[in-house]
C-alpha cells in the first residue's frame, strides 16, 4: 500500500499531500462505496462539502472502515447560504452530525461571497473550541484572501482553487504560497476537457516515465507544492492516482507542462457578476430570510 507523504500547514497540523475528492458523487450508496474503496486503497485525506450532499455517506464509510480517527484527515466546506455568523455556527455542527464525527481536520468557506467575515468568525470559534483542527477557504482570489487575513485573527491554512494544465493560476499560486497558505487543487484533470487524457504533449512525458497522463498531471501539481484531491469511482484509477511518488519530472518537463496553460478557467469565471448571480444568487438570497 502506498504511503502518502504529508505537509505541515501554517498552524502546525500535518496534512496528506494527496487525497480523495467526492465532488459530483451525489448518489449516497455510490459515494459510500467509493470512499470505502479509497480508504482500502490507502487514502487518508477525504474531501467533501455541504454542497456535495454526501457528507452522511462519507461518514458511514469512515465509520465502517475501522481506521483510527487520528489516522484520517477529513475536510468539509460551508456553503454560502450559511455565510453569517449564526448560520455558520449551525452549519459547522450540521456537518459534524452528518459525518458522525466529533471534530473535522479542515473546514473551508466554499466560496468568497456573502458574509464571509461573519462566517469566518464562527470558524475561528470552532477552531479554538477544538471542533476543527484547521480552517481555510476555497476559490478566494489574492485580494479576497488578503482582506480576510488583515481583518480576522486566524490565518487560513488552505486555499482550494482550480488548478490544472489548462488553467495553471501561476500568479495566484505564487501569492498563496508566499503567504504560507497551502494551495489545494480542485479539478486537477479539468474533468477531461480539451481531451486532456490524450494530449500528445503530456502523453509523451508519461511515456518517458512509464506512467499515465493522469499520473503526470498529479506529479506536476505535487512538484509545484500543491495538494491534490482527484476523484474517481473506479478502484483501479484510485490506485493509479496514488502511484505518483516514485518518479519525478525534470525541469524541462515542468517547463513543457507550463507551456500548456490556456489562462482561463475550464468551468466559470468567479468574478463575472452574471455568473455569480446565476450560480450563487438563490443561495445568497437565503441570507435575507
Amino acid at each position: 500500500m502506498t504511503t502518502i507523504p504529508t505537509v505541515k500547514l501554517n498552524n502546525g497540523v500535518e496534512m496528506p499531500q494527496l487525497g480523495f475528492g467526492v465532488f459530483q458523487v451525489p448518489d449516497l450508496s455510490e459515494c459510500e462505496a467509493a470512499v470505502t474503496e479509497a480508504l482500502n486503497a490507502g487514502y487518508r485525506l477525504i474531501d467533501t462539502a455541504t454542497a456535495y450532499q454526501n457528507e452522511a455517506a462519507v461518514g458511514r464509510a469512515i465509520k465502517k472502515s475501522g481506521i483510527k480517527r487520528e489516522d484520517l484527515f477529513i475536510t468539509s466546506k460551508l456553503w454560502v447560504s450559511d455565510f453569517t455568523y449564526d448560520r455558520a455556527k449551525k452549519g459547522i455542527d450540521a456537518s459534524l452530525e452528518r459525518l458522525g464525527l466529533d471534530y473535522l481536520d479542515l473546514y473551508l468557506l466554499h466560496q468568497p461571497y456573502g458574509d464571509t467575515m461573519g462566517a469566518w468568525r464562527a470558524l475561528e470559534e470552532a477552531y479554538h473550541a477544538g471542533k476543527i483542527r484547521a480552517i481555510g477557504v476555497s476559490n478566494f482570489y489574492a485580494d479576497q484572501l488578503k482582506n480576510l487575513e488583515l481583518t480576522m485573527t486566524v490565518k487560513p491554512v488552505i486555499n482550494q482553487i482550480e488548478v490544472n494544465p489548462w488553467y495553471q493560476q501561476s500568479t495566484e499560486v505564487a501569492f498563496n504560497q508566499g503567504e504560507d497558505v497551502r494551495v489545494e487543487a480542485w479539478a486537477p484533470f479539468a474533468e477531461g476537457k480539451h481531451s486532456i487524457f490524450t494530449d500528445p504533449t503530456i502523453a509523451k512525458i508519461a511515456q518517458a516515465h512509464g506512467k499515465t497522463v493522469g499520473q503526470v498531471i498529479l506529479r506536476w501539481l505535487l512538484q509545484r507544492g500543491i495538494t491534490v484531491i482527484p476523484k474517481s469511482v473506479h478502484p483501479a484509477r484510485m490506485v493509479e492516482n496514488m502511484a505518483v511518488f516514485d518518479f519525478e519530472l525534470s525541469d524541462v518537463e515542468m517547463q513543457t507542462m507550463a507551456g500548456l496553460d490556456r489562462h482561463e478557467s475550464q468551468f466559470f469565471d468567479h468574478r463575472d457578476p452574471v455568473t455569480i448571480e446565476q450560480i450563487f444568487g438563490s443561495s445568497l438570497k437565503k441570507l435575507k430570510e
